[in-house]
């Protein structure tokens, strides 16, 4: 929390993150920023990322849906195996999830690998109250 909290200082000090002469956002990168957190701290870091993205490129990996459901963009990394000339190779792909599949994939995170009607109505009713 404090990281964040420094950000947004830092932003509201340096003019919204914008550079003035190139008019290019600072990008900012939190990877695994949920370890060790979750429920009401979760959803403060998501609310603390939401606003620090208003003068800020953020790019957040995260695996609570507390902190994904405030993002603007939604993309999901996959990693298979693939027999290549007698190896197993592990190849990692990401894409950017449409509606449906943003929904999908924070019920997936709530519920774990087998999705209910629940799951999926839970994912609706936070994806709607953070939008």
């Amino acid at each position: 929390m404090l990281a964040l909290n420094t950000c947004i200082e830092s932003a509201a000090q340096l003019g919204q993150g914008k550079n003035a002469k190139s008019g290019v956002y600072r990008t900012v990168v939190f990877d695994e920023i949920d370890t060790g957190i979750g429920g009401r701290a979760a959803e403060a870091v998501g609310q603390k990322l939401k606003s620090l993205s208003a003068s800020h490129q953020v790019l957040c990996i995260t695996h609570l849906p507390q902190i994904a459901c405030f993002a603007d963009q939604h993309y999901v990394i996959e990693k298979t195996e693939k027999r290549e000339a007698g190896a197993t190779r592990v190849h990692t792909s990401i894409r950017l999830l449409n509606a449906a599949e943003r929904t999908r994939e924070i019920a997936r995170v709530l519920s774990g690998a087998e999705l209910t009607e629940t799951s999926v109505k839970h994912a609706q009713q936070m994806l709607k109250a953070k939008a």
